[in-house]
């Protein structure tokens, strides 16, 4: 079976209302779709890389790809686990985790987007904590780090609610204007102090070579059980 060879199929980030995984191609498109209908006000662009201004049809498209392309160029020193959101059984967003060299460094950073139609209802929260949760107490990571543009309130709002701390800004050049970056960290103890949210991780074992771990590495840090 195809699971066998990519264990990452089988592995399940469940919150109390989302689940987090891989897509099928099925569910693939409906994220796509999901794109093309709008992930945020055209006057603002919350991206570094621009890609929700491209025609609908190839948004979409583009998602695709870059699912495939994260999929096939995965190594245990640099990945990307690119999770389709879940609620009640429809596609609503996409959460990513990633790093490089992470046996070494243990520090992950995050990215995600959801449907403008699902935003506003705390799903952001939600799928945030699910994969701190993989990051933290999955994986035995010791710093998560995430950022926004200067303007991306939601996104900052979501962030002190899990404890990031400011680590400094960075400055780009986005649709041909001066943007700011501001750069937020996480470390272990301050998303201990913040962990609320009963969050299950299922099918995580099989996957841990995958991450650059060893079956049973633990990171300097037991890792809890993958129940709640």
């Amino acid at each position: 079976m195809l699971i066998d060879h990519w264990p990452l199929l089988g592995l399940r980030l469940t919150t109390p209302r989302l689940e987090l995984r891989l897509p099928d191609d099925s569910e693939l498109a409906t994220l796509a779709d999901l794109a093309a209908a709008g992930v945020h006000q055209p006057d603002r662009m919350p991206f570094l890389v621009p890609w929700t201004d491209l025609p609908p049809a190839e948004r979409a498209r583009s998602v695709v790809q870059h699912h495939w392309l994260r999929r096939g160029n995965w190594s245990p020193g640099d990945w990307a686990l690119n999770l389709a959101v879940f609620e009640d059984g429809r596609v609503v967003g996409l959460q990513t985790v990633a790093a490089r060299e992470f046996a070494v460094c243990r520090e992950v950073t995050t990215a995600s987007w959801l449907g403008v139609r699902y935003q506003g209802q705390g799903i952001g929260t939600e799928m945030r904590a699910a994969v701190l949760k993989l990051a933290f107490a999955g994986l035995g990571a010791r710093e998560a780090t995430s950022g926004a543009f200067e303007d991306n309130d939601s996104s900052f709002a979501v962030s002190r609610k899990h404890g990031y701390e400011p680590d400094g800004v960075a400055r780009h050049a986005v649709r041909g204007r001066l943007v700011t970056n501001r750069r937020l960290r996480l470390t272990r103890a301050r998303w201990a102090e913040h962990e609320h949210l009963p969050v299950s991780l299922d099918g995580l074992a099989p996957c841990l070579p995958m991450f650059g771990l060893p079956p049973d590495d633990d990171g300097g840090h037991p890792r809890r059980p993958t129940g709640h």
